[in-house]
């Protein structure tokens, strides 16, 4: 019986550079591949997901893209628990390959596909492909995980060698793909879900996208650390969606910015390793998806005023900055990274509400959602993780406004209806000594929904009496 392979795609959507398919293809001269759009993910999505558009469009780029090397991506719908090992046996598979996941409910996944498998006589072959170091790669001298940020990018640097970051040539071996009838792809409506405001958000999914995005990153990437933290510049490379999906390769960005050096490159490689910080982390910690890293802060008692955590959502604090950022999450799936510090603070620090209240909240909107990233960040700015700012450090929203978005730019942006404001009032509106002719505080734009000041002293008698 000839050798058959099987590769499963998940959150790596690209026909190079691809560790699983690479292996696989090295391995046969007959490869079958399959993407399952998973129920037990996308049951109780809203109809008009963004994130589901996102991947059917991925899924349909690389499908086209098998099929132009003489292959074929199988596109599923269903419970991958079953559908794995039914295909599998279906095609006389010896071997299921797939690249590792790390999150809790995709390692028990992947562990029940394994023994299904393994019933029927059909290795389980996992590799490494989202991050350029894994599970116990990187680990103290006492062989524990690290919990500090800066000993563990010391480390992973140290650690780096070339061969972490060469590309696996998949595309030389692509003439083993197994020929196979095309196959129709499930349209969106017959996965449920029906076509959102993706496009007209300029938002480019696949492979295609993540490239035009890396080319453009790279003739302003020299600038990166002095323009990160402003959200009205163009200064971050956007591409933390195509890392989640795997559209574009760890191992390709890691290694253009070790190459072009620089303080911009190095800074932006700097925010790639605590990425793989945060990735490590879950796998070690898998309890911080639900609590607190830090024990001491597992029993805060938040007040947690509903209507407040509805005006956060809103974007409608009368922060103008907060609500800018809110108002640029619910309306395009994207927040820059600076202001997913500062509305997160807000929430936790200034409305003392429960970091994990806001954690959901992103999750539900975010394009570019990472449960480790997410979690990691939300816990960072709660001071409930591990390297977490102290609890005594809260960011005052208007002083962040003042110096990340000086000029207004990014709030008259999201907040149209302070455009008339000047550049000093828009921070601030409640502290303006003159406001515009016909424009009312409290009518045309809130009031303060809290006072910072009182609510910093709230928050430090919180987290003291936890501590």
């Amino acid at each position: 019986m000839p050798i058959r392979h099987l590769v499963w795609f998940r959150r790596d959507l690209r026909d190079f550079d691809q560790a699983a398919l690479f292996h696989a293809l090295g391995e046969s001269a007959s490869v079958y591949t399959v993407f399952v759009f998973d129920t037990t993910i996308l049951a109780g999505l809203p109809r008009a997901d963004r994130r589901v558009e996102f991947i059917w469009h991925c899924v349909a780029e690389l499908k086209r893209a098998l099929r132009a090397s003489g292959g074929e991506l199988l596109v599923r719908h269903g419970d991958p628990v079953e559908l794995i090992p039914r295909l599998a046996q279906e095609l006389g598979i010896t071997a299921v390959y797939c690249n590792r996941d790390y999150e809790p409910l995709a390692l028990r996944r992947d562990a029940l596909v394994a023994d299904r498998l393994a019933g029927l006589g059909i290795d389980f072959r996992q590799y490494k492909d989202q991050v350029i170091f894994e599970r116990d790669d990187i680990l103290t001298a006492a062989h524990h995980p690290y919990t500090v940020f800066t000993p563990y990018k010391n480390t992973w640097l140290k650690r780096l060698g070339q061969a972490d970051l060469d590309s696996y040539p998949v595309r030389e071996r692509l003439a083993r793909l197994a020929p196979c009838p095309d196959e129709p792809m499930p349209s969106l409506a017959a996965l449920g879900f029906e076509a959102t405001d993706l496009g007209a958000l300029n938002v480019v999914p696949g492979m295609d996208g993540g490239m035009a995005l890396l080319e453009a990153f790279g003739q302003r990437i020299d600038r990166y650390k002095t323009l990160r933290d402003f959200p009205a510049k163009k200064g971050v490379s956007y591409l933390s969606v195509h890392l989640r999906f795997g559209t574009v390769s760890i191992r390709e960005l890691a290694r253009f910015a070790w190459n072009h050096g620089g303080e911009g490159a190095m800074c932006w490689l700097n925010e790639l390793i605590w990425r793989e910080f945060y990735q490590q982390l879950l796998w070690h910690f898998p309890q911080v998806a639900s609590e607190s890293f830090k024990p001491a802060y597992r029993d805060l008692v938040f007040p947690n005023d509903e209507e407040w955590f509805a005006a956060w959502c809103e974007g409608r604090t009368g922060y103008p900055l907060v609500d800018a950022a809110m108002r640029q999450l619910n309306g395009s799936g994207y927040m820059h990274n600076r202001l997913r510090m500062v509305t997160a603070s807000f929430l936790v620090k200034d409305l003392l509400i429960d970091w994990r209240w806001g954690e959901h909240y992103f999750a539900e909107k975010l394009l570019d959602y990472d449960l480790a990233s997410n979690n990691g960040g939300w816990q960072w700015a709660a001071s409930t993780g591990c390297d977490a700012q102290p609890y005594f450090r809260i960011f005052n929203p208007v002083t962040q406004s003042e110096k990340f978005d000086p000029e207004g730019r990014f709030i008259r942006r999201y907040v149209p209806e302070l455009a008339a404001l000047d550049n000093k009032a828009i921070h601030a509106p409640w502290l303006a000594n003159s406001l515009p002719v016909g424009f009312r505080l409290g009518r045309d734009y809130p009031a303060p929904l809290v006072d910072h000041a009182a609510q910093r002293e709230a928050a430090l008698a919180l987290y003291q009496r936890a501590s």
